[in-house]
Order: structure tokens, then sequence, then C-alpha cells
């Protein structure tokens, strides 16, 4: 494994993790599920755009694309629990993002730690747990816990308020740009892992 590139600094009690894309490389297993999800629906979702909307719930980002498209939907629950069904068919595809994981391995025992994701929870979990991960954190925060998602900081706050640390103390580790910024909007300290890459 590669030396952590991360150290928390003075002030920070309580390190927050997103799932996708920044502790999980999921990103192209979701983008083939939605994708397969899609298809017979007419409902086109490019890939930069998919990236734009990390972060968002299922159900927001296919009631959005079928707006955008003009296609009417009826059964967004349905559509949801395909896409989701589609990505945990290829779960054994998601690896670690080591630099990430690395953060957290470094501090693991340190500093209470939390996953707070857009996911739902089953799958966040089965993601999780594919990792061999599920026992370094606190809590998990996924879209059934909050009303609003990133870019607002309520899934932030809740696992702030769950590892029983201030939101000032928290340091937030994200791959979005909704994710960052609701990270600043709840006062926390935003690490964008983008650049550290993948291995």
């Amino acid at each position: 494994m590669t030396r952590p590139s991360w150290t928390a600094p003075a002030g920070i009690a309580g390190l927050i993790f997103d799932c996708d894309g920044t502790l999980a490389d999921t990103m192209p297993a979701h983008f083939r599920a939605w994708t397969a999800m899609l298809a017979p629906f007419g409902i086109p979702f490019p890939e930069p755009r998919f990236y734009a909307m990390g972060g968002m719930p299922t159900d927001r980002i296919i009631r959005a694309l079928a707006a955008d498209a003009g296609v009417e939907v009826t059964d967004v629950a349905a559509m949801t629990a395909e896409k989701e069904r589609l990505f945990v068919q290829n779960i054994d595809a998601v690896t670690p993002i080591v630099p990430v994981v690395d953060v957290a391995a470094a501090h693991r025992g340190r500093l209470p730690m939390a996953v707070a994701s857009g996911g739902y929870r089953a799958v966040v979990g089965r993601t999780i747990d594919r990792l061999g991960l599920r026992d370094w954190f606190v809590t998990m925060v996924t879209a059934e816990d909050t009303e609003r998602h990133k870019p607002e900081p309520d899934v932030f706050l809740e696992a702030a308020r769950r590892l029983d640390v201030a939101p000032a103390e928290c340091a937030v580790f994200e791959d979005t740009d909704l994710g960052l910024e609701a990270a600043r909007r709840a006062g926390m300290l935003g690490i964008d892992v983008r650049p550290w890459g993948k291995k």
C-alpha cells in the first residue's frame, strides 16, 4: 500500500468519507448500470453529466434526466431498484481507492470515522463490505437518513452528530463538486481526493 497522502491537522477530531469515487472505485460500474437501465426509456446520460451529478440520490437523477429528455416516467421506484440491481450484479468489479483507504487506515482507532453518501444504505453497505471496511466506521449515513442531499450539508451534519464531533472539527473526503460544496456549507474541512489518483 502507498503511504497516506494526508494527516489530520490540529483541531480535526473526526473524519467523514464519501463512498463512491472516494473510498471505492465504483463509478465505472455505476455508469454501466445507469446506461443499461436508461436505454429502454431512450433517456441519455452523457458521462460528463454522470460525474457532475455524483452524490445525488438515484431517484432525483432519474427525475431530472427524464424531465430534460421530455420523457414521462411512471415508476421511478422500479427504475431505481433496477439501476441498483444492475450495479450490485457487478459488485465484484469494485476496488478500493488506495490513497484514500490508506488515510482511513492511518487514522483508524485514532479518530472516529463515518461514511456519508448520497447512495442508498443497502448498496453503500455492500460496497463497504466488498472492501472489508465495515468495522472501520462508527456510522454510515445514506440517502434514506436525510431529506435534503448534496450540495446541501445535511448528510455531513448528521454524520458529525452521530460521531459526537462538532462540524468545524470534521474533515470530509470527497470526489465531487457537489460533495465539496456540501462540506463547505457544513462548515467542515473539505478534502478533494481527485488529485490523489486511485493507486
